[in-house]
């Protein structure tokens, strides 16, 4: 089946590689891993320890073509993703409801604006005023830091960009005002961490 993005682009699914090492060799289990991968295994890990229940949203996908091989089969051959309509990964966790949007960047000093939407902006601030718990967590790829900021920052910035503002926010606002969430084998992103300290 072919599957395009909403640019027109075909869909190619990432090659990663896991490493299996013994003994005294280093074991290198997910290097090159995703920040959405990495995600959805520290997420499986919340499930699976009764930590919290929190899913990667499933992106809705428009189907273009079907073909019928048999009369009792269907095949989808092409579709497109469209374009999601809040945020990424929502949930509870102590009682909250919990919603965030996650983003990688390869500029090293900050990340575009432009890699948000304003209906998931809009999105962020209606959890807030319905007191759920929004955030962004955002990994700048060449130095593999992850930052968890709160929405409330994320909408200041957008908003400001509105009336002339800075188009970016910058790794030093992270820095200042995120938190770092701590890397290991399980969890691997435990940003549930940096919550207990933020929100509860």
């Amino acid at each position: 089946m072919t599957v395009f993005y909403p640019n027109g682009q075909p869909y190619k699914k990432e090659n990663t590689t896991f490493e299996k090492k013994t003994g005294s060799e280093i074991v290198y289990g997910h290097r090159g891993m995703t920040l959405e991968e990495d995600l959805n295994v520290t997420n499986r890990y919340y499930i699976e320890t009764d930590r919290a229940v929190i899913y990667k949203k499933p992106t809705p996908i428009q189907i273009v073509h079907v073909d019928y091989p048999k009369r009792s089969a269907a095949k989808i051959t092409e579709a497109y993703f469209r374009k999601a309509s809040t945020t990424d990964y929502n949930g509870i966790y102590r009682g909250k409801y919990i919603d965030f949007e996650a983003k990688e960047t390869t500029h090293e000093n900050y990340i575009p604006l432009k890699n948000f939407h304003a209906h998931q902006v809009e999105h962020m601030k209606r959890i807030k005023r319905h007191g759920g718990i929004g955030f962004i967590i955002v990994k700048f790829s060449q130095s593999s830091d992850t930052y968890l900021l709160e929405s409330d920052f994320l909408a200041s910035f957008w908003d400001a960009s509105l009336s002339g503002g800075r188009k970016s926010i910058p790794k030093r606002f992270f820095h200042e005002h995120g938190h770092l969430i701590p890397q290991s084998y399980l969890p691997r992103i435990d940003y549930l961490r940096i919550v207990n300290q933020v929100f509860f």
